[in-house]
């Protein structure tokens, strides 16, 4: 079965802020790569649930094995790579720290931030290079088009738009959509609605979380029957902070499988991605860390891998020079994922295969086979060229 993906009107252009030239360093003179990682989380606050927390850490490490990778390479080309870490309580200081930084020189840099913190970093830093590794909003990759900014990390449209292919497969076509009540759950639940329409499925009812009562055996005995409903094929979970998804599989009303934000899930990475070499990363990194590999982890290792690829093409380290190379797509990156990755040419996401995943096991990847596309089958997966008013290759520079 053959699907094909329908594409919107063509959008307007935006204009790109000035970058500063860098020159090449002199035959024999090692070349210094200096890369700024900033890190800053937001506290989620009190849950529900009993949810495993992300890793303190998590980005900063895949940065870190990053660099140790791109000096393992590079100093057969006589270029050496250096990581400055700052992590951040406040988005205030986050913005002071990443100013500090780009006095003293740096230019390029790995973003672990929410969008709000990332806009202001893009702005503050118009003639740096920023690869954000922390932050899904689709709003990046469409309206807000930052032209400073390439994105590793999947967006929610895409890993919607990944779950979505794998369920249509399965003709799992009849949804049970609950979502919580923060503005990522609700990001996350209209990703999933554009998934839905897009690859022909039907949300029979959608059902908002609202529970305030913080004991979690209210929360258990109310999810059956809070999952009453018409026949359904699924229940889909929009829950990014694991308040209530938790307790979701094994207490719907009708015996179906849960998807989404918890039960299956679509993800940038994940410890059973093992084949196309991804084993020997994942032991690397489990030596560096002394834990698994997460999606965040994998954005910045990969954000900084992109950027050593196109410093060894072209030499150099002025930001302007990489963002062109990168957006050109004519500079491939090996991601372990089974084929070449590359940035799209209009919003600067890092096309990439999304696994589909439960805790310790991996289902499937997407695209799924039969998904088409004109120019490449990853970019069914996420907002396409005419879906997005971003258009960062063809904005002056």
């Amino acid at each position: 079965m053959r699907h094909f993906v329908q594409r919107a009107g063509y959008l307007i252009a935006l204009a790109c802020a000035p970058l500063v030239a860098t020159a090449a360093p002199t035959p024999g003179e090692t070349l210094s790569v200096r890369i700024g990682y900033l890190g800053y989380r937001p506290d989620p606050g009190p849950l529900l649930s009993n949810v495993i927390p992300e890793p303190t850490d998590a980005g900063q490490r895949g940065a870190e094995l990053a660099i140790i990778d791109s000096n393992t390479t590079g100093r057969f080309l006589k270029h050496s790579y250096t990581l400055k870490i700052t992590n951040s309580d406040t988005p205030e200081q986050l913005l002071e720290d990443a100013r500090q930084l780009h006095r003293d020189g740096l230019r390029l840099f790995v973003v672990n931030a929410p969008a709000g913190s990332l806009r202001q970093l893009a702005e503050a830093m118009p003639d740096s290079l920023l690869i954000n590794a922390g932050s899904a909003s689709d709003e990046l990759r469409t309206t807000s088009c930052l032209a400073n900014v390439l994105h590793t990390l999947p967006s929610r449209s895409m890993l919607a738009d990944a779950l979505a292919q794998f369920l249509a497969v399965r003709r799992w076509n009849r949804w049970l959509l609950i979502s919580g009540p923060t503005p990522e759950d609700q990001a996350y639940a209209e990703a999933l609605r554009r998934a839905a329409k897009r690859f022909g499925h039907k949300i029979i009812e959608e059902k908002p979380w609202s529970f305030d009562n913080d004991q979690r055996r209210t929360a258990q005995a109310d999810m059956p029957l809070f999952t009453q409903a018409d026949d359904y094929d699924v229940v889909v979970v929009a829950d990014e902070r694991g308040d209530f998804g938790e307790y979701v599989p094994y207490h719907t009303w009708l015996p179906r499988p849960v998807v989404g934000t918890q039960g299956m899930t679509p993800t940038g990475w994940h410890k059973t991605v093992e084949t196309y070499g991804a084993a020997q990363l994942q032991k690397r990194f489990e030596a560096h860390a002394n834990r698994w590999m997460n999606d965040r982890d994998f954005a910045a290792w990969i954000g900084v891998r992109s950027l050593a690829t196109a410093i060894t093409k072209l030499g150099v380290t002025d930001p302007h020079a990489i963002r062109q190379v990168s957006l050109s797509d004519t500079l491939p990156v090996d991601g372990f994922k089974g084929r070449k990755l590359t940035f799209r040419p209009w919003n600067g996401q890092l096309r990439q295969p999304i696994p589909l995943v439960h805790p310790r096991g991996l289902v499937s990847n997407s695209p799924q086979d039969g998904f088409l596309h004109p120019t490449s089958e990853l970019d069914t997966l996420g907002f396409d060229r005419p879906e997005s008013e971003c258009r960062l290759s063809e904005a002056k520079s």
